[in-house]
Formats: C-alpha cells, sequence, structure tokens
C-alpha cells in the first residue's frame, strides 16, 4: 500500500491523520466522494459550531481543515474523577489537511456543517488545458 500511495496525488491526505489534544475524541474522520463535477469531502465534527471550523487552501492547493473546540467544562465535574471520557471534554481539537488535484476550482470552493457532519464541496475544472509541453528556443551562446 505505502509503494501506490507515495506517489498518488492524494498522499497528504492518507499521511494526515487527525491531530487530537488533550480529552479530545476521535473526530474528523472523512469521507471522500468524487463526483463528475466535484469532489466532496464529508467530516465528522461532532459537537463543533460553523464558528469553531476554519477551512482554508495552503500553498495553492493544500486543503486545510482545522477544529477548536470552545467547550466550557461544567462546574459539577470539577472534582470529579473521570473514569471513561467517550464524548470528549474540555478544550479538544482537530487538524487534516489534503492534497487537491490540480483540476479543481480553488476559488469556488464550499463548505457547510449540519448535524455534524462537515461537507466540503470542491468543483472540478474540466475545461481542456493546453499541452504543459513548452518548447525551449535552444541558442549557441546564454
Amino acid at each position: 500500500m505505502v509503494d501506490s500511495v507515495v506517489g498518488h496525488p492524494f498522499r497528504r491526505f492518507f499521511w494526515s491523520p487527525p491531530i487530537f489534544r488533550e480529552w479530545s475524541v476521535p473526530t474528523a474522520l472523512v469521507d471522500w466522494l468524487e463526483s463528475p463535477t466535484a469532489h466532496i469531502f464529508k467530516i465528522s465534527v461532532p459537537g463543533f459550531s460553523k464558528d469553531d471550523i476554519q477551512v482554508q487552501v495552503e500553498d495553492g492547493n493544500i486543503l486545510r481543515i482545522k477544529g477548536e473546540s470552545g467547550k466550557v467544562e461544567d462546574p459539577h465535574e470539577k472534582d470529579a474523577i473521570w473514569h471513561v471520557a467517550e464524548r470528549g471534554t474540555g478544550k479538544g481539537g482537530f487538524s487534516r489537511e489534503i492534497e487537491l488535484p490540480e483540476n479543481v476550482k480553488v476559488d469556488q470552493i464550499k463548505a457547510q456543517v449540519e448535524n455534524g457532519i462537515l461537507t466540503i464541496v470542491v468543483p472540478k475544472d474540466t475545461t481542456q488545458k493546453s499541452s504543459r509541453v513548452k518548447n525551449i528556443n535552444i541558442t549557441s551562446k546564454l
């Protein structure tokens, strides 16, 4: 599997595990679908509001999704002894990176969060690209 992923344009997706902070639970699990017109990412973000999530494109084609929960601790939990913390407590967060392919319209990406699911739609650029071959003129002197 590793050899097939190394040269894959989406290798950063495969090698970008969720980053968890103390007392957080596994969040930001990603489903990735591709339609003829777009790449669609569905990311589990339970307990995060749209104000807690940041979606950016960095370095031209790196889709970065970050979440920082601003949950406030319950005063009844102040002196409590934790036995199990499956839902997470206090401040938690996540970060995911996905390397996008070249044929997307970065300026038309849309994101929406609803019922604990962040949906990011990355439209494809379906226009024909000119050949990437560029002839270089050769001279006798530089």
